[in-house]
């Protein structure tokens, strides 16, 4: 990741502003605190040049909302000027807890509501900020990402259209399929992972975790996942192995083929620590699944490591789950809303990614690489060493 002593030698592109939408505000908020921080901290000559003014400020949040007639269309007010600023607009299109009053009945917002919302904003501000970047954690319409038959290819059309209305860069993590980008060539694209924030909330609440190939293990819930997978199980320096879906291609349920099994490819499990990492956790029974069945291979714990959980079905069959001890911990981010009971779980673990994000908007406001961003294999060796450091001492004051 770049460092802010790595920035010092940059010039910003413009006076950096962030706006965070009503879906994404506990996120933003912290957000927004780092980059307060890394500006208080830094060293570079703007910080104290008046032809920089803005460098640093005590806040970077940009003050606008959208708002509801009462036959639910909507507007977008911007209370401050914009004009010349580097506008990031963070959106989490996941959130359904918001709500709304249409013709007198209370609405949830759901993902097309804050689309909507978000082109609001950009047609409130365009024509006047210097450039508009959107980060949007979960990819709108990531999951129908290619066209089989006679279906839709939303996704592709919604970064074109961002893209026509004057967005420069798009921000997401862990897009379903990176491929995406194809539809806007001539446009920033970057998908971003968090495979460093997966190992370090593991390795920070599982002190006896062993990282190595006779003691642990990293799957893939099925070959879509299998990229991801193989990057961190070789970053990880041990084995990896994949969960083939079996299908009914004779039946569709829900636009989908139902899955009849799920049949594991790979290592022996026997006695090993499990790692599934995927995407989403949407339902979640194939994690549950592919879970039940590696602890019925024997395998010692299974951890299940997803970017979004999302528990669209709640959380009841996880509890149970957890109770018939078919994994032992889920590990998912913070970029999308989250449950308020979540995390109350005992299994549950939150993989914060407010200083990652701002660390991306901190180096992108200063056209700085992002190729140590993309693939942060260095900070997770090091994490794995300082961790091995520790428990040989703990070891050795034992003995």
């Amino acid at each position: 990741m770049s460092s802010n002593d790595e920035l010092l030698d940059l010039i910003p592109v413009a006076p950096l502003k962030l706006h965070v939408m009503e879906s994404a505000f506990p996120l933003g908020r912290q957000v927004n605190q780092y980059l307060v921080d890394f500006r208080r901290r830094s060293r570079h000559p703007a910080k104290d040049d008046d032809a920089f003014s803005g460098y640093a400020e005590k806040s970077f949040l940009l003050s606008a909302g959208c708002y509801r007639f009462s036959n639910g269309e909507g507007k977008a007010i911007v209370d401050e000027s914009v004009r010349g600023k580097d506008l990031f607009i963070l959106v989490d299109v996941c959130n359904h807890s918001i709500k709304y009053q249409m013709n007198g009945y209370t609405n949830h917002k759901s993902p097309d509501d804050h689309y909507q919302d978000l082109k609001r904003i950009i047609g409130a501000v365009n024509g006047k900020a210097h450039r508009i970047n959107v980060i949007m954690p979960y990819l709108y319409e990531g999951r129908q990402h290619r066209r089989m038959g006679r279906e839709s290819l939303y996704c592709a059309y919604v970064i074109q259209e961002l893209h026509e209305m004057g967005v420069t860069n798009f921000v997401t993590f862990d897009a379903h399929d990176p491929r995406v980008q194809n539809s806007i060539p001539l446009c920033g694209f970057d998908s971003f992972t968090p495979p460093y924030q997966f190992i370090s909330s593991l390795i920070r609440t599982e002190r006896d975790l062993i990282v190595d190939k006779d003691h642990l293990l990293v799957i893939s819930p099925d070959e879509g996942a299998m990229d991801r997978a193989i990057y961190f199980a070789d970053v990880l320096g041990v084995d990896v192995g994949m969960f083939y879906k079996r299908r009914d291609y004779s039946t569709i349920i829900d636009g989908k083929n139902p899955i009849i099994a799920h049949e594991f490819l790979g290592d022996n499990v026997d006695g090993k620590d499990v790692i599934i990492i995927d995407d989403m956790i949407s339902s979640g029974g194939s994690m549950i699944d592919t879970a039940r069945v590696l602890k019925e291979k024997n395998a010692k714990r299974v951890y299940l490591c997803a970017t979004f959980g999302l528990f669209t079905d709640g959380l009841e069959i996880f509890d149970q789950a957890y109770e018939k001890c078919y994994f032992d911990k889920i590990v998912t981010t913070n970029l999308t809303y989250q449950l308020p009971r979540l995390k109350s779980r005992p299994y549950y673990l939150e993989a914060d990614m407010s200083k990652f994000m701002a660390s991306i908007i901190n180096a992108m406001n200063h056209d700085s690489s992002l190729d140590n961003v993309q693939t942060p294999t260095e900070r997770i060796h090091a994490a794995l060493r300082k961790f091995n450091a520790r428990e040989l001492e703990a070891t050795a004051e034992l003995s």
